[in-house]
């Protein structure tokens, strides 16, 4: 509900009000959009990575009694490295680097397939890591989305028609109080005309 007074100057700055929410509606629609995008782009590669790596887990199926044998101390994730990038105005995290550490190991004692194990593994921490970063990166979006969208509903359906509503009852009233001026003075004018022809 928009308080406002019956005059010109509250009239004014109604208007503003209205412009400058009119205006800011276009843009504030065109960010809701980009975000829907992203949000879709993010959900898509969340999807793309968990069925690569379901795909990836599957391929080694066959290796599951030698990952018995396998020190998982020899590597390690050691960091994530993140950026930032704006989207729409919003602040979202980039993945640029997965570092890992991996311990020496001797290659004549080893087993033959150490190395491949190493490089599966490597695989697979790569697109877990990737598919929890684009989970959230697509919570993010989607949060920012959601506040965009109810600024769109909150301009749309309420604020632009309540000023417009608010405009209108102030114009009216203003043009009542004209109409009934002129009358006034019609009155006090007649009057005072049949007073002086008598």
């Amino acid at each position: 509900m928009i308080k406002f007074q019956f005059n010109k100057t509250a009239l004014g700055e109604l208007g503003k009000q209205l412009a400058m929410r009119t205006k800011a509606l276009p843009t504030i629609k065109s960010k809701e959009s980009a975000l829907r995008s992203e949000v879709k782009k993010a959900k898509d590669r969340v999807a793309e990575l968990q069925e690569q790596l379901d795909r990836t887990m599957r391929e080694y199926d066959y290796m599951v009694q030698l990952w018995g044998e396998f020190d998982r101390s020899l590597i390690t994730v050691r960091e994530v490295k993140f950026g930032e990038q704006k989207i729409a105005g919003v602040e979202i995290p980039v993945l640029e680097d997965i570092q890992y550490e991996e311990k020496p190991y001797n290659l004549f004692s080893a087993p033959l397939w150490l190395a491949d194990g190493m490089r599966i593994l490597k695989e697979l921490a790569r697109l877990g890591v990737e598919s929890e970063f684009y989970r959230r990166k697509m919570e993010l979006l989607e949060r920012a989305r959601k506040k965009t969208t109810q600024k769109v509903n909150l301009y749309e359906k309420v604020q632009i028609p309540g000023y417009q509503e608010a405009i209108r009852k102030i114009k009216r009233f203003l043009e009542d109080e004209e109409n009934l001026s002129k009358s006034s003075q019609k009155i006090v004018k007649s009057r005072l005309e049949t007073e002086a022809a008598l």
